[in-house]
């Protein structure tokens, strides 16, 4: 082959790759030129809805576009996952996934419409909650030893409720009645809302429900923190212990993740990337979310890969556990 011709087959190479992939260089250099899409697969008013809605408003500040809530609920989270794994993966629909729609849906649905770890990209981690323990007000129990007595007098009358299969407050009530070696009859509710309202007014035993909606309802007297299930004590309820003091080795946080289809090309990734985490150093943010007990994610936390990496824990810890308490699972 001549240089000449070698030469001219080297261009033409050149050019269709630059053909190849000059779609998605351009999109990335101009996103996003409309508003943003970001999915809750759950109700509205409960806390990953609230998370969700504050970071599309300061990502939409970065942006230089708006970013649009759209809820979309129901059984477990999967429909507004599923709706979002089908999405164009342009950057313009993303999905505000959980430690329930990417770990705990496993375990509870046979055939799951989406694959967590194949069908999204992780943007980054937005945030992280620990979870109480919660019983209503007149329950005779002021700590986890205590619930535990009265759950053992109490076998096939107690219940507990939820704001759904597969919600986060399911989640972790499931990991705890597995470390007590409990069954309870669950009572799921479509949300977070009507489900501390039952709890207030009695209709349920007890509930596990992240800080962020948990907290008022406490430092209101309307139902008792009996423990935290995450690893340390909170300072917004020094008092109450947790899970681990009590004997039962659990670390339960309810985490939230920003996701986008498979397939959304790196430099709309690195966009949305680059505006996460502007979000999560926002320092008024940052005060907002820490008073509900709200921890905003570290720059490491943010990665990609801690992400993935939380998912791959939760598949290997949690759903086995998940599994086994099938009897009562919906």
């Amino acid at each position: 082959m001549s240089r000449v011709a070698w030469l001219q087959r080297g261009a033409l190479a050149l050019t269709a790759a630059f053909a190849l992939h000059a779609p998605a260089l351009a999109q990335g250099a101009g996103f996003p030129q409309r508003p943003v899409t970001l999915i809750v697969p759950f109700p509205p008013g409960g806390p990953s809805d609230a998370l969700a809605r504050g970071f599309a408003l300061h990502m939409g500040k970065q942006l230089g576009q708006a970013v649009i809530i759209e809820n979309v609920a129901g059984a477990g989270g999967t429909i507004g996952l599923t709706k979002a794994a089908k999405a164009a993966p342009d950057g313009y629909t993303l999905a505000f996934g959980t430690i329930g729609t990417h770990v705990a849906n496993v375990a509870l649905y046979k055939k799951l419409p989406y694959n967590p770890e194949t069908d999204f990209l992780p943007v980054g981690l937005a945030g992280a909650a620990p979870m109480l323990l919660l019983a209503r007000a007149d329950l005779p129990a002021n700590n986890l030893k205590e619930f535990v007595a009265w759950l053992g007098t109490h076998k096939g009358k107690a219940s507990f409720g939820s704001a759904g299969v597969g919600s986060i407050s399911h989640y972790g009530c499931v990991l705890l009645l597995s470390a007590l070696q409990q069954n309870v009859a669950h009572i799921p509710y479509k949300g977070v809302a009507p489900a501390m309202n039952d709890l207030m007014g009695g209709q349920t035993d007890f509930m596990c429900d992240q800080t962020t909606t948990a907290l008022p309802q406490v430092a209101g007297g309307k139902v008792k923190a009996l423990a935290v299930l995450s690893s340390a004590r909170l300072p917004q309820l020094p008092a109450v212990g947790t899970a681990a003091e009590a004997g039962y080795p659990l670390d339960v946080r309810a985490w939230n993740a920003i996701f986008a289809p498979r397939g959304t090309p790196e430099p709309v990734m690195a966009r949305l990337r680059t505006a996460l985490a502007d979000a999560a150093a926002d320092p008024d943010f940052r005060r907002q979310m820490h008073a509900v007990g709200v921890d905003l994610p570290t720059p490491d936390a943010l990665k990609p890969a801690a992400v993935s990496a939380l998912i791959a824990r939760g598949l290997r810890d949690d759903v086995p556990a998940l599994k086994a308490k099938g009897d009562y699972l919906d």
